[in-house]
């Protein structure tokens, strides 16, 4: 699978609400699938089973089996991809920009600020 098909998946994956609150479900630790039904009450078992195949394929949940039980794990580092991808570099680029704004809108604050270290 290509990067982009990667990044593909896990947009999809997180572009629903039900799976984005499985994975607030599980971002404390691992759950099963029978409490995952349990807590979403609003949604029938093969719904949440549908939900969950959508997650493992994006990556974003890892199953281990015990016995009859299928737990259910975070994997956060899909996420990690998008945020170094594109949040983290957007992120640097808006606060260099509000740091230009503020430097343009308060150029005498910043002056004394910065280059007045004689006592009041």
């Amino acid at each position: 699978m290509s990067t982009e098909d990667k990044f593909d998946a896990l947009f999809k994956a997180l572009g629903h609400r039900a799976r984005r609150r499985i994975l607030d479900l599980i971002k404390d630790g691992p759950q099963t699938t029978g409490a995952l039904c349990a807590l979403l009450t609003d949604l029938d078992r093969c719904t949440v089973m549908q939900h969950l195949s959508v997650l493992e394929k994006a990556g974003l949940v890892v199953v281990e089996r015990r016995g009859r039980e299928r737990w259910n794990h975070l994997d956060a580092l899909p996420i990690h991809d998008v945020q170094k991808r594109w949040i983290g570099p957007y992120a640097a680029h808006a606060m260099t920009m509000l740091a230009d704004i503020e430097g343009l809108a308060e150029p005498e604050a910043y002056s004394v600020e910065t280059h007045d270290n004689s006592p009041a």
